[in-house]
C-alpha cells in the first residue's frame, strides 16, 4: 500500500526534542573531537607537505662531516671524484651569548655565514644580516626567550643586533649534538651573520663543517646508506693520509636536526586517526544503547506499526537518521572549526616544539575523508547492526513487549547470603550489560588518555632527577688530544662512541668509557673479564649477566662484542664500562692516552687551554630533555588531561542516563511499595558505583602493564631510556579526579530518580 508521505517524519523532532540533553551532549564532544583531529590532520599535512618540499626548495644537504683542519683542496677534490658528490664549506662557529645583557650566558648560538648555495635560509621577519654587527636568529629561540628583532644581544665579545627572525632549513629541530636525547631551543640556537661579520669572530671557536649532495641521489635507504657508509671510509683514510681527523660525520638520513621533525609529524598523524576512530566507535556503543533503549521503551508502537503494514526498513531508517544526522553535523562542523580555529591550536603546538620555514594551510582531502565519512559510516555501522537484531523479531513479540526475553533462557540464581539489596544490585548490572560493558571500555579509555597526560610530566621530571642525582660530576671535558693539568679532584679517562647492533631497534649511539679502578667518580668494581653496562642500557636491550652487546664502529666496519659481567645503576646514560687500561688495549691506543676529565669545578683557561676543549657536559645539558619537552609539550598535558575527563564525565552521564531511563517501570513500582527515593539512589547509584570503580582499578593495573609496551614501542625510534615508575600519588590524583567527575553524574542521576512519578508504572502494564 502507498502511502502519501510517512508520519513516522513527524516523530523525529520531537524525539529529538525529547532527548534534547543526551544529544547536545552527544554533539558537543563529537564536534570537538572531530574539529581538534580535522585540524590537527589539516595543519600537520600542510606542515609535513612544506616540509617534504623543502629538501629540493631549499636544496638541503645529504649529509656532513666536520675536519679538526681545513681541507685541502685536493682532499675535496679526490673525495667527489670517487664519491661522486658535490662538497660544500658550510663552517660554523659555536660562541656564548648573554641576551640579557647580565653577564652570564644564556645559551650558545651556532652561527653560520651566508648560505646562497645549500640549506638556504628562511627569512621569515625583519631582514638578513648585511653589516658587520648584525645577526639574524632562530624563530623558536627567540620565542622561547622573549626576544624581537632590533633587541641587542652579546655574542663572544661582540654586541650584536638582530636584525630578523629566520628558519634553516636543516635545523627544523634544534639539535646541537646528534647524539642528544632531546633538542633544547632554550639554550641553543643557529643563527645567520654576513661573510664579514663571521670572519670578524676569528677562529678560535670555527668548525671546518661540510656539507655534501650526492651527484645522483641513491633510489633506496638501503642504498643511500651503503654509499654513506663508503663515503665514511674513504673520508677516514684521506684523513688519516692528510694528518687531518674526523670529528663528525652524519648522513643526511640519520640527521636528528633535519629528520626528527619530520619523523614526529609522520607519526602523530595515524596515532590521531585511531583515537579518533577509537573515540567514534565508542560514541557508536552510545548510539546503539541509546536506540536499543528507545526500541524497547515504544516496543507496542512499533508493533503496531508494524502489523498495520509499515516495513523493517521504514522503521529501520525511521531510528537511524538522528544518529547518522547528528554525527554528519557534528563532522561538518568539526571540520569547518578544523580549518579555523583547531588548526591554528594544532600549528602553535608543532610550532612551539620546531623550527619549521614558513608554510601555508592547504585543503586535505585525506583528513575530510577521516573525520567526516568515515565517522557517519562507523557510526551507522554500529547502530545498524543494533537495530537489525531487534527489528528482525515478529510483530507479535513487539506487541508483547517480550524483545528482550529469550527462548529456555533461566535467571542466574543468586545466593540469599549476599542479601536482597545485593542481589537486586546484581540484576540491575544483569539487565544492563551492554550498557555497563560500553562504560567499561570508555573507562579503560579515558583512563588510559588520564594516566597518558599525568604520567608522561612525571616521567620527564623523573628523568631530569636522576640526570642530576646520577652525575658522576658538575663537569665532564672531553679533549681532543692528552693534556696534563694539575687540577686537584680531577680524574682523567677515556671515551668514544659505537652503534648498538640490534634486531628490534634502530642503531644508536653507546657511550664507551674508560675509567681508573676505585674511580672516585663511580661508586663500580669493574670486572677482571667482560664489560659493565649501565641499567639503562639493560633495561633497553633486555641485557642480562652473560649476555654478548654487539657493536660497530660509528666511521667504518669495525665491529666489537663485549660479555656483560656486571650492571651498574646508572639512569638516563646507555653506556658501556672497561678500565682506562682495557679500553685502551680494546680500541689500540698508545700507553697514557686518555681524551677527558671528569671534575667538580670549572676549569679555566690556564688549566684546560679552550682550543683542546672538545665539550663539556654540565647540568644544563643535563636537564634541557625536561626543559623542552615542558615547552613544547606542557600545555598538551593538560589539555589531555582535560579531555580525558570530560570524555569520562560524558560517558558516565550519557550510559547511567540510558540505564535509569531503561529501569523507569522498575523505579516507579519500588515508589509504589513506599521506597524512598534515598533508598532508590543506593540501589541504582551503588551498582554504578560499583562499575565504576571496578573499571577504573582495572583500567590503572591494564594501562599501567599496557604503557609498559607502549614505551618500549615509542623507544623504538627514539634514543635513550625513560623508567617508567608509577607512583601510589599519581593513582591517588587519578582516583581523585574521576572521584570528582563521578559525583557530578551522581547529583545528575539523584535528580533523575527524584523526578521519576509513581504512576509511570500504571501507564505501562503488561
Amino acid at each position: 500500500m502507498k502511502r502519501k508521505g510517512n508520519p513516522l517524519r513527524k516523530r523525529i523532532p520531537r524525539e529529538f526534542i525529547h532527548e534534547i540533553g543526551k544529544y547536545i551532549a552527544v554533539f558537543l564532544f563529537m564536534t570537538l573531537t572531530i574539529g581538534f583531529v580535522s585540524g590537527f590532520l589539516v595543519a600537520s599535512g600542510s606542515m609535513k607537505h612544506t616540509y617534504d618540499e623543502s629538501f629540493e626548495q631549499y636544496n638541503i644537504e645529504d649529509g656532513h662531516f666536520v675536519l679538526k683542519k681545513k681541507a685541502s683542496k685536493d682532499f675535496i677534490q679526490d673525495i667527489e671524484k670517487n664519491d661522486k658528490i658535490s662538497i660544500y664549506e658550510d663552517y660554523y662557529l659555536e660562541e656564548e651569548a648573554d641576551i640579557n645583557g647580565d653577564g652570564t650566558k644564556d645559551g650558545t648560538f651556532r652561527i653560520f655565514g651566508e648560505r646562497k648555495e645549500i640549506n638556504k635560509v628562511c627569512l621569515m621577519e625583519g631582514d638578513m644580516p648585511t653589516k658587520n654587527n648584525e645577526i639574524a636568529l632562530d624563530r623558536l629561540y627567540m620565542k622561547n626567550n622573549e626576544l624581537k628583532v632590533d633587541d641587542k644581544v652579546k655574542v663572544g665579545n661582540k654586541e650584536m643586533k638582530i636584525c630578523g627572525i629566520v628558519a634553516l632549513s636543516d635545523y627544523s629541530a634544534l639539535y646541537q649534538d646528534n647524539n642528544d636525547m632531546m633538542f633544547d631551543a632554550n639554550l641553543f640556537s643557529v643563527a645567520v651573520v654576513s661573510k664579514e661579520g663571521f670572519i670578524s669572530f676569528g677562529d678560535k671557536h670555527k668548525y671546518y663543517n661540510y656539507a655534501w649532495l650526492y651527484n645522483k641521489k641513491p633510489k633506496t635507504e638501503v642504498k643511500e646508506k651503503e654509499a654513506a657508509e663508503k663515503l665514511a671510509e674513504h673520508l677516514a683514510e684521506a684523513a688519516y693520509m692528510k694528518e687531518n681527523q674526523i670529528e663528525l660525520f652524519i648522513p643526511e638520513f640519520l640527521n636528528q636536526a633535519i629528520h626528527f621533525s619530520g619523523d614526529d609529524i609522520g607519526k602523530d598523524r595515524p596515532m590521531m586517526t585511531v583515537l579518533l576512530y577509537v573515540l567514534i566507535v565508542i560514541m557508536g556503543f552510545v548510539f546503539a544503547v541509546t536506540i536499543n533503549n528507545m526500541v524497547l521503551k515504544e516496543a507496542a508502537v512499533i508493533g503496531t506499526l508494524r502489523a498495520s503494514g509499515y516495513t523493517k526498513g521504514e522503521i529501520f531508517r525511521h531510528y537511524i537518521i538522528i544518529p547518522v544526522l547528528v554525527t554528519l553535523i557534528s563532522a561538518i562542523l568539526g571540520n569547518l572549526l578544523g580549518y579555523t580555529v583547531f588548526e591554528s591550536v594544532a600549528r602553535n603546538m608543532y610550532l612551539g616544539s620546531y623550527s619549521f620555514t614558513t608554510y601555508e594551510t592547504l585543503w586535505n582531502g585525506d583528513a575530510f575523508l577521516k573525520t567526516t565519512v568515515v565517522p557517519v559510516l562507523i557510526i551507522a555501522l554500529i547502530v545498524s547492526m543494533a537495530l537489525g537484531r531487534k527489528l528482525s523479531m515478529s510483530p507479535l513479540r513487539f506487541l508483547r513487549r517480550d524483545i528482550e526475553k529469550k527462548k529456555n533462557k533461566k535467571a542466574v540464581k543468586l545466593s540469599r547470603k549476599i542479601g536482597f539489596m545485593n542481589r537486586f544490585r546484581i540484576r540491575i548490572i544483569q539487565q544492563n550489560l551492554s550498557g555497563y560493558l560500553t562504560l567499561f571500555i570508555g573507562i579503560v579509555f579515558s583512563c588510559l588518555i588520564l594516566m597518558f597526560g599525568m604520567i608522561m610530566p612525571e616521567l620527564i621530571d623523573d628523568y631530569s632527577e636522576d640526570a642530576l642525582k646520577y652525575k658522576p660530576a658538575e663537569y665532564q671535558y672531553t679533549i681532543y688530544e692528552p693534556y696534563e693539568t694539575n687540577v686537584a679532584g680531577t680524574e682523567k679517562y677515556c671515551i668514544t662512541t659505537l652503534k648498538m647492533q640490534d634486531d628490534y631497534y634502530d642503531e644508536e649511539d653507546i657511550r664507551i668509557y674508560g675509567i681508573k679502578k676505585n674511580s672516585t667518580y663511580f661508586d663500580v668494581k669493574l670486572p677482571k673479564e667482560g664489560v659493565t653496562v649501565t641499567s639503562d642500557l639493560a633495561k633497553k636491550y633486555n641485557l642480562k649477566k652473560g649476555d654478548i652487546v654487539n657493536l660497530k664502529e660509528e666511521y667504518g666496519n669495525k665491529l666489537y662484542a663485549f660479555r656483560v659481567s656486571n650492571i651498574m645503576e646508572y639512569p638516563t646514560c646507555l653506556g658501556i664500562f672497561f678500565s682506562m687500561k682495557d679500553f685502551r688495549e680494546v680500541f689500540d691506543m698508545e700507553k697514557g692516552y686518555f681524551n677527558g676529565y671528569f671534575s667538580n669545578q670549572e676549569l679555566t683557561e690556564e688549566e684546560l687551554p679552550e682550543e683542546l676543549v672538545a665539550g663539556c657536559v654540565e647540568e644544563e645539558d643535563l636537564t634541557k630533555l625536561a626543559r623542552q619537552m615542558d615547552d613544547s609539550m606542557g600545555e598538551m598535558f593538560n589539555l589531555v588531561k582535560g579531555f580525558a575527563l570530560i570524555m569520562f564525565l560524558l560517558l558516565m552521564y550519557l550510559l547511567t542516563k540510558q540505564i535509569l531511563e531503561k529501569n523507569t517501570n522498575a523505579i516507579s513500582m519500588v515508589k509504589v511499595l513506599g521506597y524512598k527515593n534515598g533508598e532508590i539512589g543506593k540501589l541504582y547509584i551503588v551498582t554504578s558505583i560499583w562499575v565504576v570503580l571496578f573499571s577504573t582499578i582495572f583500567s590503572m593495573v591494564f594501562n599501567t602493564w599496557l604503557f609498559h609496551i607502549i614505551l618500549r614501542i615509542f623507544m623504538k625510534g627514539f634514543g635513550g631510556w625513560f623508567n617508567l615508575v608509577v607512583s601510589t600519588e599519581l593513582y591517588l590524583k587519578m582516583s581523585l579526579m574521576i572521584i570528582v567527575t563521578y559525583l557530578i553524574v551522581v547529583f545528575m542521576q539523584f535528580w533523575k530518580i527524584k523526578h521519576v512519578p509513581m504512576e509511570q508504572v500504571l501507564k505501562n502494564v503488561e
